[in-house]
């Protein structure tokens, strides 16, 4: 199980006064005021409570669909038997080759959870199923007929709709994983996660906001000045850990990634998203030596790390919209600003019923931190270091 946190939004300005004790010069509000452009008005997007709900409908469609076809024994068996050999079942590949009726309607399902979420229909198939607790592996061996649900979105919910094989709806508990075995559909997160990614710094960059690709050194100034000294300097993640939540056992796996952000060489705010797939489980230490900042894309030696969840239903287009036109709004002082609470006030309030989940946030690393770090929120520290990069 991945790492799942409290879906509540927090006031980080009080946060990090509590927790960090910020130079006068750090402590400028994220809101800036003298030499700050006037706040343009928010740009319309799509209501967040319609991208959840055309993304959660989709996966209900599913389940039914899934749950009727169970009708049929060879296809039953046929997915019983993927099932319990992998932890993910691609379900729509799989239906192509043994039940196309089912396949069209899970396709269909597929472009709305894409299209849901502002993604290129490139992205192919997002559904997936798996067993909702391994405890129900036995059953399922045995031939118990299971039943099937839709992962919900809604951590506040305590109860899950299962479908059996007539249609027909059962209310199940989601605290507590029942006796009978339940498929789960779900959306592939890591996919979701890569695709979502590319259209957000797509959408930054288009709106003005500057955002590497992976690893990438895209600006004229970074790269005169990598040149100029034969590599660059990096933070690398030596240690990460997150603590532990309880989450109902219908949620699925989720993605976790890091928005860094601070003022590119230009002076222009930038945002560079740097996924984390290794952060499987919480209260686990992960020692992935990756690179957390490219200290080339940046004109200050101070940046900030807001971590997020990916949980399904995020519209990555409206995303970027959201930060955009909160950061542009910020101009550079001639000193670091802190950018986290703008970021995260960007995001509107409904959405931080589940998604996307805010994990928690360091303020003002800087270029020669070398240690542990604990987040501003208590959810999680990363251990890091200095690392240089030659070029070739």
């Amino acid at each position: 199980m991945r790492p799942r946190h409290p879906r509540r939004r927090v006031t980080l300005t009080a946060t990090a006064a509590t927790l960090l004790a910020l130079s006068a010069a750090q402590t400028l509000a994220a809101a800036p005021t003298a030499g700050a452009a006037p706040a343009a008005p928010a740009r319309s997007a799509h209501s967040p409570s319609a991208t959840a709900s055309a993304v959660t409908g989709a996966q209900d469609r599913a389940a039914r669909a899934i749950a009727r076809s169970l009708g049929d024994n060879a296809w039953r068996t046929r997915l019983r038997t993927a099932a319990l050999k992998s932890d993910d079942v691609a379900v729509t590949p799989l239906a192509a080759r043994a039940n196309p009726g089912l396949a069209s309607g899970l396709a269909a399902a597929d472009h709305a959870i894409a299209a849901a979420k502002g993604l290129d229909g490139k992205v192919g198939p997002l559904l997936r199923l798996r067993l909702g607790d391994r405890s129900m592996r036995a059953a399922l061996s045995a031939g118990s007929a299971p039943w099937v649900a839709a992962a919900t979105s809604d951590d506040a919910t305590h109860t899950v709709t299962a479908y059996d094989s007539q249609g027909r709806a059962h209310a199940l508990d989601s605290r507590k994983a029942p006796g009978r075995p339940v498929y789960v559909v779900d959306i592939d997160s890591s996919k979701a996660l890569t695709a979502g990614l590319d259209v957000l710094r797509k959408e930054l960059v288009k709106d003005g906001v500057r955002s590497a690709t992976p690893g990438a050194v895209n600006t004229t100034a970074a790269k005169r000045t990598a040149a100029a000294s034969g590599g660059f300097w990096t933070t690398k993640v030596d240690a990460v850990e997150l603590s532990d939540d309880e989450e109902p056992w219908v949620k699925g796996d989720a993605e976790i990634y890091t928005l860094v952000t601070g003022f590119g060489q230009d002076g222009a705010v930038r945002v560079d998203p740097v996924e984390m797939p290794y952060l499987d489980n919480d209260g686990t230490v992960y020692r992935p030596n990756q690179i957390l900042v490219n200290w080339s894309n940046y004109k200050y030696n101070l940046a900030d790390a807001v971590m997020m969840e990916e949980d399904g239903s995020t519209n990555y287009h409206d995303l970027a919209v959201a930060i955009a036109d909160a950061l542009l709004t910020i101009t550079d002082q001639g000193a670091y600003i802190p950018l986290v609470d703008a970021v995260l006030n960007a995001i509107p309030t409904s959405w931080w019923t589940d998604d996307p989940d805010y994990v928690d946030s360091w303020y003002t690393l800087a270029q020669n931190n070398n240690g542990t770090y604990y987040g501003a929120r208590g959810n999680g520290w990363m251990t890091v270091e200095p690392y240089w990069v030659s070029q070739f």
